[in-house]
């Protein structure tokens, strides 16, 4: 599904793209229920001073710059101060990919050149490509300036919507870093070359969501539920020992896959 349409620039070249959400939510959503009768909790959007109830048509924007005290602002006014510059997706500079925490990303796109735009976008990707970086650039969306990163990839574009400096938290906790042998780091490497295989993400699935989903079958059929087997929490009590156990354990899983 087509998010919304827009156009990169960088230096004198243009070149008009769709932006295609990338991801989908498969979650088990539950509806709230009036516990004596099992009935739909319903909110009602109501007005403050006349308390009728309001549909989505009758909602407009409004600032309030005094108490109690509101100017109006329309979507077309909202749309009339935006410049060409804003509506596009402007490159500031390049930069390299391994420069940029994942912390700062948020949201991201796949981008699709529209029609006449194929050559210059293809021409962008492989660019970026072969000189392994990423584009950042900046864009008006709904009414907030957002920082954008154009991420290069053999099949395409991403596009990753970013936050700002001022939205990242400091680190909060810090920890007393303990001193490691290189022993125990040599085993540690080890450990990590013996579970070293491509990132294959249909390889992975949501194995609680598929619990849920048998737990709601079972309770929809009137079966019992069955509590899950429960799991190794033990301490580690040797860090060595425990090294030496899990690189013998991902080297049969390595032979047995």
């Amino acid at each position: 599904m087509i998010s919304r349409k827009s156009v990169i620039t960088f230096g004198m070249v243009a070149i008009p793209i769709g932006m295609y959400t990338t991801t989908q939510d498969n979650d088990i959503h539950f509806n709230q229920l009036h516990k004596e009768d099992n009935s739909r909790i319903r909110y009602k959007k109501t007005c403050a001073h006349c308390g009728k109830e309001i549909n989505t048509k009758d909602i407009v924007k409004g600032f309030e710059y005094d108490e109690d005290k509101y100017v109006v602002i329309t979507e077309e006014e909202i749309e009339k101060i935006k410049t060409e510059k804003e509506k596009s997706i402007q490159i500031l500079h390049f930069a390299q990919l391994d420069q940029i925490s994942p912390v700062y990303y948020d949201k991201t796109y796949q981008a699709v050149p529209e029609a006449g735009g194929e050559k210059a976008f293809e021409l962008l990707r492989s660019a970026l490509m072969a000189e392994q970086k990423i584009a950042i650039g900046k864009t008006v969306m709904g009414t907030k300036d957002t920082l954008m990163a154009i991420i290069p990839r053999e099949d395409g574009i991403l596009v990753s919507t970013m936050f700002y400096a001022d939205d990242i938290k400091e680190i909060q906790k810090q920890y007393t870093k303990p001193e490691v042998s290189e022993q125990e780091l040599n085993m540690a490497k080890m450990l990590i070359n013996s579970m070293d295989t491509p990132f294959d993400p249909s390889k992975y699935t949501d194995e609680y969501q598929a619990r849920l989903r048998s737990l709601i079958e079972t309770k929809i059929s009137g079966k019992e539920i069955v509590a899950a087997e429960p799991g190794n929490t033990g301490k580690v009590i040797d860090l060595m020992e425990a090294l030496k156990a899990s690189v013998e354990k991902a080297k049969k899983d390595k032979e047995s896959a």
